[in-house]
């Protein structure tokens, strides 16, 4: 495993498609965390940046992948299927977790935005996960898969979207793995406030290490 600050960009080969990704380790890293972004967006989210960032400051190594190919988001700008099939995006998920595995192994941790938390649960279902964050997501698309999440989640949202939190709210009930809902205060959808995403960082940073940290 690498033990410094790594790669700007890598690429990522699962059911012979390559995925582009960034990849941060910091030295003597306590975890791996693996973002999954929100419909539409990508790797290169600036507020997905953002986390990442804090995160690796606190010594947690991160990758940041696009869950489509590049030939995959050219259609999907048409069709839209891709973005919004969960069961296709946590699969994804899951085999980028394993390719994590084996080259870099440490645990494992899935952030997820938007629609990206509905993939990331439903992945948390599948593989051995050590913690999720979820950054105003739709944790409710994961559907039937909340009830088999065994990993500590904390879902995050803001106290401006009420629609996102009473969805947020029925997901918990679901959920019977440890778990919490933060409403961050004044803060919509997005996080755009000035130092809401400061928040969304340092929450979520204190949940990985925490849980990473215990099963490193």
């Amino acid at each position: 495993m690498l033990s410094s600050k790594v790669m700007a960009e890598i690429q990522i080969e699962v059911s012979s498609k390559k995925l582009f990704g960034d990849l941060h380790i910091p030295k003597e890293p306590i975890g791996l965390v693996i973002f999954a972004h929100g419909s539409g967006s990508g790797r290169h989210s600036p507020r997905n940046q953002f986390v990442a960032k804090k995160l690796q400051e606190r010594k947690l190594a991160t990758l940041l992948f696009d869950l489509l190919t590049l030939e995959e988001e050219a259609v999907d700008d048409v069709t839209r299927e891709l973005r919004f099939n969960i069961a296709f995006l946590a699969e994804r998920l899951v085999q980028v977790t394993d390719w994590a595995a084996k080259h870099h192994p440490m645990p494992v941790g899935f952030f997820g935005a938007s629609t990206g938390a509905g993939a990331a649960l439903q992945a948390a279902s599948i593989r051995d996960v050590k913690a999720v964050v979820s950054r105003g997501g739709r944790p409710d698309l994961a559907k039937e898969a909340l009830s088999k999440v065994k990993a500590p989640t904390l879902l995050i949202v803001g106290s401006l979207d009420p629609i996102v939190i009473e969805l947020n709210e029925e997901a918990l009930q679901m959920l019977h793995c440890t778990k919490k809902l933060e409403i961050v205060d004044g803060a919509s959808h997005l996080f755009e406030e000035k130092g809401k995403l400061e928040i969304v960082a340092q929450l979520a940073g204190n949940w990985f290490v925490k849980y990473l940290a215990a099963s490193g």
